[in-house]
């Protein structure tokens, strides 16, 4: 992997990790983010909100695009603490770590361990919340990746069989439609389209046992990967992957258990991420999808189980 500053979007120190097939750019003067993967000289699959590039400073949170951390559960102002300072970092045995400034309001420190394989296209992310603060804080960590427009993200569904109980949990905001025409609810995946025509804000949360989404999208599929922990509390009825939509974006959230951290505790959250090139979105049967998803990003689907 090779480490270089480079200018990126308005931000004149940024962090390039290349290893010759794909690339990722880290802002280090606002956030963290992740503000850029994708093949070497191709197109950004996260999203850039352009008309935010280049700021710094202020009180006001930003969405910038790209890849965050926060912490679960969603409160304002809590969560909406503004990150707009410089970020420092480190180099730690092949990693680079994000170190923000303390969030004083909520006395959260976050870091976040990027990592780029030596070859390939894998990323790992470690996301960490520590408690600086005096009182114990009941919250989860919570990955948020914001993807370009025009992409159709795949949630696999749970194929666990529990006989006359439920064996899954469906979040729904209060602007959320059922019958959103973005979105389509089937036997195996739930498929959310984005779509730059929509305005109207759209989020749901699954249980998402299998461990893995997908987002298609300028033929190539970006993958992530994050842990399910059966018997374990999750945020928001009980989920651990989430996607919000709206007009310019679609984000890809996953989300730890709830845990309680006592003064001086630390709490981790670990994606992994991946990107395949030349695959396009089957628009046919869940059954073409199904191929493609095995056969192209060689992904393990959930199957039907006691």
């Amino acid at each position: 992997m090779m480490t270089e500053q480079v200018a990126f979007r308005g931000w004149p120190h940024c962090l390039r990790l290349n290893n010759g097939t794909v690339d990722l750019v880290l802002t280090t003067d606002v956030g963290p983010r992740v503000v850029r993967y994708g093949f070497e000289g191709k197109d950004n699959v996260l999203c850039e909100v352009r008309d935010e590039d280049g700021i710094t400073g202020g009180d006001t949170w930003h969405t910038f695009g790209g890849h965050r951390l926060w912490h679960s559960p969603e409160a304002s102002p809590r969560t909406y603490q503004a990150d707009n300072a410089p970020v420092p970092f480190e180099e730690v045995e092949g990693l680079i770590r994000l170190k923000p400034a303390l969030e004083t309001a909520t006395g959260i420190q976050k870091e976040l361990d990027v990592s780029l394989d030596p070859t390939g296209t894998g990323v790992t992310l470690t996301h960490r919340l520590i408690n600086q603060g005096l009182w114990p804080v009941r919250l989860a960590a919570w990955a948020i990746t914001v993807m370009a427009p025009g992409g159709v993200e795949v949630i696999p569904q749970t194929r666990v069989d529990t006989g006359l109980l439920p064996n899954r949990c469906v979040s729904l905001w209060p602007y959320a439609r059922m019958d959103d025409a973005r979105v389509r609810w089937g036997d195996r995946f739930v498929v959310l389209h984005q779509d730059p025509t929509a305005k109207p804000p759209f989020k749901l949360g699954l249980t998402n046992e299998a461990g893995w989404a997908a987002y298609f999208n300028k033929h190539s599929v970006f993958v992530k990967r994050f842990p399910f922990v059966p018997g374990e509390t999750y945020p928001d009825f009980g989920v651990n992957c989430e996607s919000y939509t709206t007009d310019f974006m679609l984000e890809m959230e996953t989300l730890s258990p709830l845990r309680t951290l006592q003064p001086g505790e630390a709490m981790e959250h670990v994606e992994s991420w991946q990107l395949i090139p030349d695959v396009s979105y089957p628009d046919g049967s869940e059954d073409d999808l199904t191929a493609v998803l095995t056969d192209c990003c060689h992904l393990e689907l959930p199957q039907a189980r006691l």
